[in-house]
């Protein structure tokens, strides 16, 4: 059977799982909303004709073959709080998430990488026992406590105030910037900081190997060692770290930046749904971040074998 086939079925048996493990836990075993919806004191009748209505009474197979047809059409009901549909909701919310988010993520895991080569290049010496004292202490600070500086040091007048404290109003790249640039700023620092003794250990595994050694002794510089020979081999776990870290950058790290910023995306929305109980917009982002896991997963195996083709050839000997 090809790869191609091989990786899709197991992708779909992977997503079937995932989806069952949450219907599960989100439906099945939720709240049972049969006597929100009867209000106080109904009789057994009235419980029995709601449980009817929301499908309570169907087999444990049709309920689940139900929640995977509205998934798939993206049929996700009704907020309970503000009554909008909950696939309007998601994709109103989503790319602002993706517009704030990404170039933080992206631009600290640039950084990570540059000074994770410095520090594998001077190992041993100042330029690595500083970074990796600065690691360890930036990874021991809370996310929320750097964002409070930030937000302090450059959104009041006590500070320099000189971006807003709160809000969202973007309608180009100059309102984009004055929005987006203290939250970006607290997610570079703490991806540099989480990623940077990750990036230095795959860097100093690899400038341990031989052929690194014989560049050396050839005359090659860092940078060309680095790049042309440290970082191709590194570049599998590097991207498994980048695409394992989307779904949950999307979901958790916006969820603490938004709501401090009240900034209306996925995270703010997470928020809300939590603190008001709202379970069909709940059930929506936990079914979408398993969605997302699932096809990271599938891309990886797609990505993998160009980075590196003895993968594939494992693949088709096995």
């Amino acid at each position: 059977m090809p790869i191609f086939i091989q990786k899709t079925l197991y992708s779909l048996s992977l997503l079937l799982g995932v989806t069952f493990i949450s219907f599960m836990l989100m439906v099945y075993f939720g709240p049972d909303r049969s006597y929100a919806i009867a209000g106080k004191n109904p009789d057994a009748a009235q419980l029995e004709e709601i449980r009817q209505q929301l499908g309570y009474n169907q087999p444990l197979t049709s309920r689940y073959l139900g929640y995977i047809k509205d998934l798939a059409s993206f049929n996700l009901g009704l907020s309970e709080s503000s009554g909008k549909p909950v696939a309007r909701l998601l994709a109103e919310t989503i790319p602002t998430s993706l517009l704030l988010l990404l170039p933080g993520f992206l631009i600290g895991n640039l950084l990570a990488l540059m000074l994770a080569m410095i520090a594998a290049w001077y190992k041993h010496s100042w330029p690595d026992r500083l970074l990796t004292n600065l690691s360890l202490l930036g990874v021991s600070i809370s996310f929320l406590i750097i964002i409070i500086v930030l937000s302090t040091w450059l959104c009041t007048p006590q500070g320099l105030n000189l971006f807003p404290s709160r809000g969202w109003r973007v309608d180009g790249l100059s309102s984009w910037l004055t929005y987006a640039t203290v939250p970006s700023l607290a997610l570079i620092f703490v991806t540099v900081f989480f990623n940077l003794r990750f990036y230095r250990a795959l860097l100093l595994d690899e400038m341990e190997q031989d052929y690194i050694r014989t560049a050396r002794a050839y005359g090659a510089g860092p940078f060309a060692i680095m790049f042309s020979e440290a970082l191709p081999n590194t570049l599998i776990p590097i991207l498994t770290r980048l695409l394992f870290s989307l779904p949950a950058i999307l979901v958790s790290g916006s969820l603490v930046l938004e709501s401090y910023f009240g900034i209306p995306g996925i995270g703010k929305v997470s928020f809300d749904a939590i603190f008001n109980a709202d379970q069909p917009v709940l059930n929506a982002i936990v079914s979408l971040s398993a969605v997302m896991i699932v096809v990271v997963t599938w891309l990886a195996d797609f990505i993998y074998p160009r980075l590196d083709p003895r993968i594939s050839q494992h693949l088709v000997v096995r």
